[in-house]
């Protein structure tokens, strides 16, 4: 009998401590910065064991997969021009824009909702997100949502 599997997004500040570890060194792994499983998991002093316990079981929320689409929330300055900044970023980086929404303006401060496809992107999603906090008037960004 096939059972399916179940994923839940959890904070890693309550995870144990294995598990964060785990991830650590899947992530040390997939850049290239440890060779070997035995590298990595001395890097973040892990046992082996506890690797393999746990390696099929957890992903990192921001992992560097092609063919996603990820959903972001902003929070944006009613100013001229903020909101063309962020779309000039995302094309720079070589996203794609899928949909865009923008609430009325309140207070100065309008609430934009972005889905973007990340296949063709040159910068990871923690990279675009950098990118979006140093435009001014940028207020707040999120990341909501992303296909698995």
């Amino acid at each position: 009998m096939k059972t399916s599997r179940q994923f839940y997004i959890v904070s890693a500040d309550i995870l144990p401590e294995a598990m964060v570890k785990t991830a650590q060194a899947k992530e040390l792994l997939a850049k290239g910065e440890a060779e070997t499983i035995n590298q990595a998991v001395d890097r973040v002093e892990l046992s082996r064991s506890a690797f393999y316990k746990y390696r099929d079981g957890i992903f990192p929320f921001y992992q560097e997969r092609r063919e996603q689409i990820v959903t972001l929330n902003m929070i944006l300055d009613h100013r001229l021009g903020v909101l063309s900044g962020v779309i000039n970023t995302i094309a720079t980086v070589q996203g794609n824009i899928l949909t865009i929404n923008q609430s009325i303006p309140l207070q100065n401060m309008a609430n934009v909702t972005l889905s973007l496809e990340t296949a063709q992107m040159q910068v990871t999603v923690p990279e675009l997100l950098e990118c979006f906090l140093a435009i001014p008037g940028v207020l707040k960004v999120e990341l909501v949502g992303q296909s698995i």
